[in-house]
């Protein structure tokens, strides 16, 4: 019977030990790259660590070659496309970027040719077709001769696997919706090895897949002009969050920020906005959504871009304009905290 006692002690605390141990939230794996130009990350809960390695590992080769086969000025299917057009003669491509063509074209027409993946030589008279652009504006007779035979990507005529284009000037640039295309693709294969809970971060493009050990995955909003967050969201399953900001590739020159978003038919970058950012909820392709439905509304301006986002199907959309002011629909602002009370004017 002393026994007894003397050992009851020692297995309550192991049992008490062991339930301790069981409740403890599954290990968090994370990996990294350098892809797009940009930082992606990749986080897993809710599995073995070998098997979420090997998932996350899946996803970010998938973005690598994506980023290869479609790079818009290194050697790519996506060169050799602009280099036929260039010459009037035509291109055969691959299915899948067959397919992205009348994706991004359909995108293109919903927002006005606002986003507009054909502005390729525009990208590069403006000096963001590399990753060491300098401070230089362009020389005024290219964008005269520019503006007077504007390329878009409404311009491409797709017959079968075969892309003819009636514009030599036309040259694609996919660094707008890309990213987008990634995390639905990333989802995609997650999915299939058996992730449910997982966040998918590209450089800001941010999709979400259940929950963080039973709590909301959070992801912040960056602030366009100061260190940290804006605000923190809490993302639901399946939803994408995308922001385009005039902080990402920009250079200054005599007081005057020129960033890489470019309106089409001003041939110039954005000066009316600093960022805008929108809340995609969960579908086939939110993450293609999130990416590109930003340009529209971050490049239609004060007047418009409500509109825009409507026509877009866009109701959750944070603004901020030239002088900082925070405009947010109804639908986004009830989802944000705000980090500090800044002032925000509050739209349907």
């Amino acid at each position: 019977m002393r026994f007894l006692k003397r050992v009851a002690p020692a297995l309550l605390l192991a049992l008490a030990l062991l339930c301790a141990t069981c409740q403890r939230p599954p290990p968090l794996v994370a990996q990294e790259s350098f892809v797009f130009g940009t930082r992606v990350e990749i986080l897993i809960t809710g599995m073995p660590e070998a098997e979420a390695h090997a998932a996350a590992a899946q996803a970010l080769r998938e973005f690598d070659r994506l980023h290869r086969a479609y790079h818009a000025w290194e050697i790519s299917e996506l060169t050799a496309v602009n280099a036929a057009f260039a010459q009037g003669e035509p291109a055969v491509v691959s299915p899948e970027l067959r397919a992205f063509i009348l994706e991004a074209q359909a995108l293109a027409e919903r927002g006005d040719y606002r986003f507009d993946p054909g502005i390729g030589r525009l990208v590069a008279l403006w000096g963001f077709h590399t990753d060491d652009f300098v401070a230089r504006l362009p020389a005024a007779e290219a964008l005269a001769a520019w503006r007077a035979h504007p390329a878009s990507i409404a311009q491409i005529r797709v017959k079968g696997e075969t892309l003819e284009s009636v514009n030599p000037a036309l040259a694609l640039d996919f660094g707008g919706y890309l990213k987008g295309v990634a995390l639905d693709r990333a989802a995609a294969i997650l999915k299939q090895r058996g992730v449910r809970n997982a966040l998918v971060n590209i450089g800001g493009n941010v999709m979400a897949l259940g929950d963080k050990s039973g709590v909301p995955w959070r992801v912040g909003i960056q602030h366009p002009r100061a260190p940290g967050p804006l605000a923190v969201l809490e993302l639901r399953d399946g939803e994408a969050i995308g922001t385009s900001g005039d902080y990402q590739r920009f250079f200054e020159l005599e007081g005057q920020r020129y960033s890489h978003l470019l309106d089409p038919a001003a041939a110039a970058p954005v000066q009316h906005t600093q960022a805008v950012t929108v809340l995609i909820p969960p579908g086939p392709s939110a993450g293609a959504s999130s990416d590109a439905l930003t340009k529209p509304i971050f490049i239609a301006g004060p007047h418009a871009w409500q509109e825009v986002a409507r026509k877009l199907g866009a109701n959750q959309v944070l603004r901020i304009d030239a002088n900082g002011a925070i405009t947010i629909t109804r639908a986004l602002n009830a989802r944000l905290t705000f980090m500090g009370n800044p002032e925000i004017t509050e739209v349907p």
